[in-house]
């Protein structure tokens, strides 16, 4: 069995953000030699998510309309955890979304159902932070 082991470094130039990692997936299992497996890809930060669903922009801006009203950003004294930082609600919207995605790998390609793509999901951007990918197989 073969274990392979990549980080992804990704900086949102905003607060807040989605992006398709799913190229940067599918190269990675290419790196990888894996033809049969599992990958899992998970947020390396507690402020940020990866994910599964459709590269969509209107759901895109439902999501972030839908995490807003959930754990508003603002005002910062909503939040017990705000104190040295501003993050509580990037906390909040990450457990909401989840911190990974577990895939199985047929024939050396991620295996999705029809639409399905993987994104990293950024709640308190401005700075770098980094996804790991592990893919175990054959």
């Amino acid at each position: 069995m073969k274990s392979f082991r990549k980080e992804l470094t990704f900086n949102i130039p905003s607060r807040r953000g989605f992006r398709n990692i799913t190229r940067e997936v599918q190269a990675a299992v290419d790196e990888s030699g894996v033809r049969e497996g599992l990958l899992l890809c998970n947020a390396m930060h507690i402020t940020a998510s990866v994910f599964i669903n459709d590269d969509e922009s209107g759901l895109h801006s439902d999501f972030e309309d839908w995490l807003e009203a959930l754990a508003p950003e603002k005002p910062h004294a909503r939040y017990r955890h705000n104190g040295y930082e501003d993050n509580a609600d990037a906390h909040l919207k990450r457990s909401v979304m989840g911190r990974e995605a577990v895939v199985a790998v047929t024939k050396g390609k991620l295996d999705f159902g029809p639409w399905e793509q993987i994104f990293y999901g950024e709640f308190d951007g401005l700075r770098e932070k980094r996804v790991l990918i592990k893919i175990i197989g054959e």
